[in-house]
């Protein structure tokens, strides 16, 4: 076998104007959105251990370290092909290009982006080339540089989920979170994390290595080491072998709903699962958020679970062989089989649980985690199911009351928040949940009417930006779906937000982008402008109708709204005609629902105006009491 030299190395010494290939037979990157997340609040949170308001930059270099793992590496060729690694690599390389862009945007000293930049191309005797040197992924690694438009529909998978990941990262709340530490956290992510890249020239021993630390010497993963200390103290036959066969269907069950093919089996679902459980059922504490600070339950469970297992069994009543054996064969099914069942009313628009939908449509990635905590071992079927549904209608409030107040709710932002819910509601009883959560709803600040504090103006001040469509998106689809059912139709959101079918439904703006005709209402075109993209003044087409509409004025488009959904209908009055149910649904509700001849500056108020007063219906607290009692 040729030389293996293992180094560790940073991610600037790994990086700096190297090239990383990878053959044509490996899989392609797979990471999902949790994954990326969870990398960023990892290293936002080891860097918070650290950072303080007013430190000088030098100071970093006394900043702790983190350890990203080992990458298996074959040089040949003048590169570096990765045999193991890739997706750690591509995850990098896509944060590093999101920090150069910000970096280019913000008052920093230049050399930030000069010492960024060598990390993510190389200059060859002039001629630039990206660092992740795959032919096909570098009209991405372009576009996303140069902040370039892309057209995706010729990619492969991974360029298509690398661009999805980018996108989670801009749409994470780093930046916001880091505010004056931006500089220090750069320098510290490219010389306090590192790797260890172990390198051969010889793609024959590159394999074996690989296959010998995924195989043979593969070492245990936290639900295997789990499994192990649990089933320690049983020692009884029939029992052991009882709890080992449980553990064992249930563990298979979790990874065969597990699509994402994850690079380690500790990303796998089992681990998603019992991550989720402990944290919702268990977790007592939770990291100050200051310097110096140490990691506390909600932080360890995410790590390596089962040391954290092992030191609080107490506080989980394991220790002996009765208790460890009703944890393996009760307590883990019952986390497993619910855990399932919420990811499967993630991914399928189910009756009874649609809330649990909207929040997965919403990218909200703590839900697992919060819909167990309220659970116990011995409640009914029945109760179950209407735990979660209430527990996911409120977390539903909580989310479209942020984001329409342009408040995150990404995974670093709501962490805490999330861990003082799970601890508020943990083991409720049904009444007991609905009350706990109703309150809460009732003492939050934030509403659809605005947060007076922030100078937020709620659902009314709603507009379209790069970090607002999404979740426009999601509310035109929710009270489109609701305005139809007001009408007696079907309900039909998952249809609405489901972008890979053909002809695929998109933002319509009821003005066009035209000023002339109204620059007698508005004192500029960029006061048109914001009031064209506010919430009032959107609506939700099928694809081809939105483009054939685009140029047009209102008073032709008015028409073609009447023959789409009721909810664009509404503004023609043909759309009226025979439709009992909507109108007295609309008075029931008291939604000023109505037509208009022409659609001005005025008009726009009352469309915004009939916005809010949909989203304080579709979205009441009410509804938690409601969902208990169905």
């Amino acid at each position: 076998m040729s030389t293996i030299t293992p180094h560790y190395k940073t991610v600037q010494q790994l990086l700096q104007s190297q090239k990383y290939s990878i053959d044509e037979f490996q899989r392609e990157y797979k990471w999902d959105k949790k994954q990326i997340e969870e990398l960023i609040y990892d290293l936002q949170n080891k860097f918070d251990s650290s950072y303080k308001p007013g430190d000088e930059p030098k100071k970093v270099s006394n900043y702790g370290e983190y350890f990203l793992g080992s990458i298996i590496v074959s040089k040949r060729d003048g590169k570096n092909y990765l045999i193991d690694g890739q997706q750690r690599i591509t995850s990098l390389i896509l944060l590093l290009i999101f920090l150069y862009r910000v970096a280019q945007t913000k008052d920093l000293p230049k050399t930030i982006t000069q010492t960024l930049a060598p990390l993510i191309y190389s200059d060859n005797l002039g001629e630039l080339s990206f660092n992740l040197d795959m032919a096909e992924r570098q009209p991405l690694l372009d576009a996303l540089f140069y902040a370039k438009p892309i057209n995706l529909e010729d990619g492969d998978e991974s360029v298509r989920t690398m661009f999805a990941r980018y996108t989670n990262i801009e749409e994470n709340d780093l930046i916001d979170d880091l505010g004056d530490g931006l500089q220090h956290f750069i320098y510290w992510l490219l010389t306090k994390v590192g790797l260890i890249e172990i390198a051969t020239s010889d793609d024959t021993a590159a394999n074996e290595i690989f296959e010998t630390m995924n195989d043979r010497g593969k070492p245990l993963s936290p639900v295997d080491m789990l499994k192990a200390f649990l089933l320690a103290p049983v020692q009884d036959p029939d029992n052991r072998n009882q709890a080992n066969e449980i553990w064992r269907h249930n563990v298979l069950q979790l990874l065969s709903s597990d699509q994402s093919k994850d690079e380690s089996r500790e990303q796998g679902e089992d681990a998603n699962c019992i991550k989720a459980w402990l944290r919702a059922q268990y977790a007592d504490s939770i990291r100050d958020r200051k310097a110096e600070s140490v990691d506390k339950d909600w932080e360890k469970i995410g790590k390596p679970f089962h040391r954290w297992v092992r030191d609080n069994k107490k506080q989980l009543g394991l220790g002996n062989e009765s208790k460890n054996f009703t944890f393996m064969t009760k307590e883990f099914p019952f986390s497993a089989d619910t855990y399932l069942r919420i990811q499967d009313a993630s991914e399928t628009y189910t009756e009874g649980l649609e809330h649990v939908f909207y929040n997965a449509h919403n990218g909200f990635t703590w839900q697992s985690t919060v819909l167990l905590a309220p659970l116990a071992v011995s409640d009914k079927e029945d109760t179950v199911r209407r735990k979660i549904a209430v527990t996911a209608a409120f977390l539903d409030i909580w989310i479209m009351r942020r984001v329409t107040n342009f408040i995150r709710v990404g995974y670093s932002s709501a962490s805490y928040s999330m861990y003082l819910i799970c601890k508020d509601i943990r083991r409720k009883s049904l009444p007991s949940l609905v009350k706990t959560l109703t309150k809460r709803l009732e003492d939050d600040d934030v509403t659809f009417s605005g947060v007076e504090a922030k100078g937020r103006h709620g659902v009314e001040g709603l507009y379209l930006n790069q970090r607002s469509k999404r979740y426009i998106f999601h509310l035109l689809a929710r009270i489109t779906a609701f305005s139809e059912v007001m009408a007696g139709r079907s309900d039909q959101f998952d249809k609405y937000v489901n972008r890979n079918q053909n002809n695929s439904f998109d933002i319509e703006h009821i003005w066009a982008d035209d000023f002339s005709p109204y620059k007698n209402e508005f004192d500029s075109r960029d006061d048109f402008k914001a009031c064209r993209d506010n919430i009032g003044s959107l609506l939700l087409l099928p694809a081809d109708v939105n483009r054939s509409l685009q140029k047009k004025p209102f008073t032709y488009k008015r028409s073609k709204y009447a023959s789409e959904n009721i909810y664009a209908a509404s503004l023609d009055a043909n759309a009226y005609t025979h439709q009992p149910k909507f109108k007295a649904a609309a008075k029931k509700y008291n939604l000023a629902f109505k037509p208009y001849a022409n659609f001005g500056r005025d008009q726009q108020l009352e469309r915004r105006k009939l916005v809010s007063d949909l989203a304080e219906v579709i979205w009441s607290p009410d509804r938690l009491q409601e969902i208990a009692d169905e």
